[in-house]
């Protein structure tokens, strides 16, 4: 089983994001946290920024829309350029739709949960979906304390995933270290957004190795992944 680390640039250095995302040459996807100061409180970058760090880099990005009505804008962050396009069930007004709409414009769909919200109630959605976002912290602030509370729900998913054969990604996003990818990985998750544990590095490239590594570890050890 491969891990995916994602680095996610709300760590970064705004105006360098260019040099930041060469730091991070290795890395699987480069994480993209759009937040509109509405869904979220807390206001960071859009689609014009998005577009502009495509051209600059060749890792792709994963965008992770925290903003209200992503029905609406979620498609304009595929034409900017994101291969992977994230967007918040509590926010969605028709998910099956919107997911689908993402996935006709040529980029990956993923739906993500707060901590609050519950995985049973869209069960019947995953098979409409690339990847799935559990939030292990509240949406809105990077540099967060992870939430143990959140495991079981990392497992739980990871057993509706399994339940129904997909071959769909489990991300996982807050607090995500050294310390804490390990139980992530264990739980069921195999792609993992690390900001501060990879920016906060003295060599973010080595970090993301490093953090690969420990999550690959903890996968082959898992119950989930064995059976894969």
């Amino acid at each position: 089983m491969a891990a995916q680390i994602n680095p996610s640039i709300l760590s970064a250095d705004f105006a360098r994001l260019a040099d930041d995302a060469k730091a991070v040459e290795g890395a699987d996807w480069l994480h993209v946290d759009v937040m509109d100061n509405h869904f979220v409180p807390n206001l960071t970058l859009g689609a014009p920024v998005v577009e502009s760090l495509a051209r600059a880099t060749d890792i792709p990005l994963d965008c992770h829309l925290m903003i209200e009505d992503p029905d609406r804008w979620a498609p304009q962050y595929v034409e900017a350029g994101a291969s992977s396009v994230t967007f918040h069930v509590e926010a969605a007004h028709a998910p099956i739709r919107l997911a689908r709409e993402i996935r006709a414009k040529g980029a990956r769909a993923s739906m993500a949960l707060k901590p609050a919200t519950a995985i049973e109630p869209y069960e019947e959605l995953l098979p409409e979906l690339d990847m799935l976002l559990i939030m292990t912290v509240e949406p809105g602030f990077g540099g967060q304390s992870f939430l143990d509370i959140m495991l079981p729900k990392i497992r739980r998913t990871r057993e509706l995933i399994d339940k129904h054969g997909l071959q769909l990604w489990l991300q996982v996003d807050g607090g995500v270290s050294a310390s804490t990818i390990e139980r992530c990985a264990e739980a069921g998750a195999d792609v993992f957004v690390a900001g501060s544990a990879v920016y906060g590095a003295q060599d973010p490239s080595e970090a993301v190795r490093t953090l690969r590594a420990q999550a690959e570890a903890a996968m082959a050890q898992s119950s989930w992944a064995c059976g894969h």
